[in-house]
This record gives structure tokens, C-alpha cells and sequence, in this order.
């Protein structure tokens, strides 16, 4: 039985207050892909099915094993010999009851090989604990159909992810910090004219002591530019000369000692932010500056038509400022002026949110689509966040591992520091070059790893001299290590794994966060991880 609005809000209170509701549709729409219900597979999907993603399917032709019943939560010893897709899904079916599974009892190498057109549907594939055959195979297919891949693999201690996505724009990036946006340094009419209606030396106590900060400091502003040519004050010590100045208008009681007004000392502290001179931040002109933004066909997605009509207005009503974003900070005032204050902020955005809509409906209309293929919320939603606007844009699979387009710098310069744990994607690599050569890991079996050892010394050596960098090192002590793992799957590496590329699949899916570029390994043994752009 479907839930209510109110039972789902309920049930999911905690993450609507993370991504809102919109990031939940989008989760609930969301349909993911899980190749391999291996431990690492199945607690990404763990934990992407607690929030209610909406239909998943595991791609795994293999049956369970002793070592799976050992190592993966999802399966128990009655289920050794049956489908491991089909016993992962029944389990994790019963975490919640929003969510559709399914599996498919095939290897990832037959859907390469006979469906390729499989995998299109689908918002994420998740790969885990492929060899890098297969991998590549899949990555130049989901490449190809602009599907984002996740790759996940939990290798004894050692972690690594690679997210594979030719670009991926985010208009709720969710900074942990951002200057508030309060035009102080140039003011649009409505604001101005509001702050005009008060007279500071006029008020009564009362009122004095509750007038809010963003019109003082507009009002001491506006007399020190009277009184150093047009112009804000710049430095640190133009900025301190305008504290004190601001401080002197604190009311001073009949016994000559300053009253206490908070708003006055919100105000002061609010100098070197709130005169932050207004600007396009950096990010946000890159975007506006790309070929997709500035020239815009029936294929360009709904970010890059909105992207293109806030740049215009940028250019035009805008005069050089993004639309202005609408909210204001909490401040000593009483409930009237506060609201007043905060309505002059909301009308200006509705405004400008009105010019960029009609920029839109022009773009569409010379693209030859309706007005109402982009909502209205979409573009409200782009104009609120169009400050914090992010562009993740990885490499291919494909360009990583050529030798010819290998970032070969960034691994050589990480190296060059002994502990840095870029040493495991060496090793992780070799691992791979190892399985190529001899049809299996290092140190599957315990009489072997000595042997391994010297064979998987030599693939580190291989791998190093492919890329050119004969002189790297890769600890002897690692090596050994790596060997003894056998290509274990632990529980605990495996668990935080899950978590970890879980979270990122639902930065993806919602469109909300920023995701890591473009991989990340994780050292169970330290509890130190690295991300590094390959």
C-alpha cells in the first residue's frame, strides 16, 4: 500500500532536511545498477536503499560461495550453491519496503557482449571487484552513453573508488561557507528606498536598538562615500576608520555611557563580509564561458539553457551581478522591520527570477521547444544557487590507463613522498597486471605468496617503467602486504566502502553536493584516504 506524503516525510525526515524534497523525487526516480553483489556491493546498496532510491538491479551470473557467506551480511550458509544475485536481492528487499529490486543472473561480460543496450536506462552503474578486462569494456559503453559508472573495489585494507563521468553540473552545491549576498556596495532602488524611509537620529530608543544591521551599515556607508569620493572603504584600514565610525553611532545614556545595542555590534562584525565587493565567482564565469553555455541547440540539457539565460541577464538587467539570491541572515530586529527587510530581498529575487525566465522561454523558442519543458521551480532553484554553481568533469577510463595520456606527473610527484597512499593505486594496478599475466590474484593461495611476491614486484616495476617513472618506489613491505590479502573482501573495508560510494551516488542522483574527482583510496590500516585527479 502506497505511503502518504506524511508518512514518507515521517520516515525520511532526516535526509528531506539534507536535500529537500525535490532531492528525494529525485532519489525515488533514481534507478541504480549494481554489477557483482560481492560484501563491497552489497553495502553500497545497503545503504542506498535506506533512503528509498527507487529500483535497483544486481548483475551477477556467479553462485554463493563459503567465502561470500564469510564476508557478506546479505547471504548466509543456506544459501551456498544458489544465484548470488537473486539471494542479495531477496535480503536486501526486506530494508525497505518503498524500494523495487531486481536481479539478472548473468555475468557483466554477457550483457557486454549481447545487450549492451542494457546499461542505458539506468542513473548510476556501480561496479565492484571487476578485473580490468571487463571493467574497460563496460566503462566505454556507459562512456558512450553518457551513463555515470562508479567503480568500487575493497581489496584486503585497501579501498578505491573512480567515478567515471564525462561531465556532471550541480546547482545545489551546498558550500560549507558563502558571504551572504546583501548588495551593500551596490543596492538595488527597492533597498535603497527602504533604507531611505529611516532616520536613525530620529528613532526612539527602542527602535534605534532594533533597526537591523544591513540598513546601519548602509547608512554609515552611504556618508562615507559622500565623503571619499563614491567609494566603499577598501582596505583593512579603511574598514577599521569605518568600524569606529559606526560605533559612534551606538545612543549614549544620561550618564554618558554607550547603551547596549546589539544591532550596532552585529553590524561592526559584519563589516568585512557584508562589504565584500559583489562579483561573478570564478566557477561560475568558467561555466558561462563554456561551449555549451554559449551555444545552445535542442540537445543542451535544461542546466546549460538556464546557464545561458543567466548570463545574459548577467550582461543586461543584471549589470554585471548574478540574480540577487533572496535570503538574509538572521539579526537583532524587531519582527516588522526584519520581515519588511526580508520581503525588499524576496521581491528583488522574484524579479529577477521573472527576467531570467523570459530569457529562457526566448532560448527555447529558438530551439524550437515549449516553454514549459524547463519548470519554473527549476529555474527559480538556479537562480537562488547560481553563486555556487559546480562543474565535475572526469576523464575517460579509457585515457587513464592509455600510457600515452596517463597523468603520469601527479602519480610520480605523489610517490615522491614514501608514506602518501597514491602507492596502493600503483599496487592496485600491478594487482591487475598480475591477474592478466597469471589468470588470478596474488596470493589466492597461502603456499604461493612468497612466490607471488616476486612475481608482483616485478608487475609494480612493469607499471612504473609504462609510465616512465623508473625511479618511483613502492615500499617492498607494501608489496608483501598486498600479497598476503589474497583479494580478500573485508567486512569492515567493505562496509565503509559502501558508505563512502553510496554517498556519492546520491550526490549524482540528486544533483545536490559536490562528488570527489576523480579517485579516492582508502587505507583501512591508517584510516587515511586520498583523492587524486587521474
Amino acid at each position: 500500500m502506497p505511503k502518504t506524503a506524511v508518512e514518507k516525510e515521517k520516515k525520511y525526515d532526516r535526509q528531506l532536511r539534507l536535500w529537500g524534497d525535490h532531492g528525494q523525487a529525485a532519489l525515488e526516480q533514481a534507478k541504480i545498477c549494481l554489477i557483482n553483489a560481492s560484501a563491497t556491493g552489497t553495502e553500497i546498496l545497503k545503504n542506498l536503499i535506506l533512503p528509498g532510491i527507487g529500483l535497483f538491479t544486481i548483475v551477477d551470473g556467479e553462485k554463493v560461495t563459503g567465502e561470500d557467506v564469510g564476508n557478506n551480511f546479505f547471504l548466509n550458509k543456506e544459501h551456498i550453491g544458489r544465484s548470488r544475485a537473486e539471494c542479495a536481492t531477496e535480503l536486501l528487499l526486506e530494508l525497505n519496503s518503498d524500494v523495487s529490486g531486481e536481479f539478472i543472473e548473468e555475468s557483466p561480460e554477457e550483457l557486454l557482449t549481447h545487450k549492451q543496450d542494457f546499461f542505458k536506462p539506468f542513473s548510476v552503474v556501480i561496479a565492484t571487484q571487476l578485473s580490468e578486462e571487463i571493467l574497460l569494456k563496460l566503462a566505454h559503453v556507459l562512456w558512450s552513453d553518457k551513463v555515470p559508472l562508479l567503480v568500487c573495489r575493497s581489496y584486503g585494507f585497501i579501498g578505491y573508488m573512480r567515478l567515471v563521468l564525462e561531465e556532471h553540473p550541480i546547482i545545489e552545491s551546498h558550500p560549507d561557507s558563502a558571504f551572504e549576498d546583501l548588495r551593500l556596495d551596490r543596492p538595488f532602488p527597492t533597498l535603497q528606498q527602504y533604507v531611505d524611509s529611516m532616520d536613525l537620529e530620529s528613532m526612539s530608543k527602542l527602535d534605534h536598538s532594533h533597526t537591523p544591521y544591513v540598513v546601519i551599515l548602509l547608512k554609515y556607508l552611504q556618508r562615507w562615500k559622500e565623503e571619499h569620493d563614491n567609494k566603499p572603504p577598501q582596505n583593512y584600514k579603511e574598514k577599521d576608520a569605518f568600524k569606529k565610525i559606526v560605533r559612534k553611532g551606538i545612543l549614549i545614556n544620561e550618564h554618558g555611557i554607550p547603551e547596549e545595542e546589539e544591532n550596532f555590534d552585529e553590524a561592526i562584525r559584519a563589516v568585512n563580509m557584508a562589504l565584500v565587493p559583489t562579483k561573478i565567482p570564478g566557477e561560475v564565469s568558467n561555466i558561462f564561458s563554456q561551449e555549451s553555455c554559449c551555444n545552445i541547440t535542442e540537445m543542451s540539457s535544461s542546466f546549460w539553457i538556464i546557464a545561458k539565460a543567466v548570463k545574459e541577464f548577467v550582461e543586461n538587467e543584471g549589470q554585471g551581478a548574478l540574480p540577487v539570491r533572496g535570503s538574509i541572515p538572521d539579526m537583532t530586529a524587531d519582527s516588522k522591520r526584519y520581515i519588511q527587510l526580508q520581503n525588499v530581498y524576496q521581491d528583488q529575487a522574484k524579479k529577477d527570477v521573472v527576467a531570467v525566465t523570459q530569457r529562457v522561454h526566448r532560448i527555447l523558442d529558438t530551439i524550437g521547444k515549449s516553454a514549459d519543458c524547463i519548470p519554473e521551480q527549476e529555474i527559480r532553484l538556479f537562480c537562488k544557487n547560481a553563486a555556487f554553481l559546480k562543474l565535475v568533469r572526469c576523464r575517460s577510463l579509457q585515457a587513464e590507463y592509455d600510457p600515452s595520456t596517463s597523468r603520469t606527473n601527479e602519480i610520480g610527484n605523489a610517490l615522491d613522498d614514501p608514506e602518501s597512499d597514491v602507492m596502493f593505486y600503483v599496487l592496485l594496478r600491478a594487482v591487475d597486471r598480475f591477474y592478466s599475466q597469471y589468470h588470478r590474484y596474488p596470493g589466492n593461495f597461502d603456499d604461493q605468496v612468497e612466490a607471488d611476491v616476486v612475481k608482483l614486484k616485478s608487475c609494480v616495476a612493469a607499471q612504473l617503467q609504462e609510465w616512465s617513472l623508473p625511479n618511483a618506489t613502492v615500499k617492498s613491505e607494501c608489496i608483501h602486504e598486498i600479497c598476503r590479502y589474497g583479494a580478500s573482501e573485508l567486512h569492515p573495508v567493505a562496509a565503509f566502502m559502501g558508505g563512502a560510494a553510496a554517498q556519492e551516488v546520491v550526490k549524482i542522483v540528486t544533483r545536490q553536493f559536490v562528488p570527489f574527482s576523480n579517485t579516492f583510496i582508502y587505507n583501512g590500516m591508517t584510516g587515511s584516504s586520498v583523492t587524486i585527479q587521474l
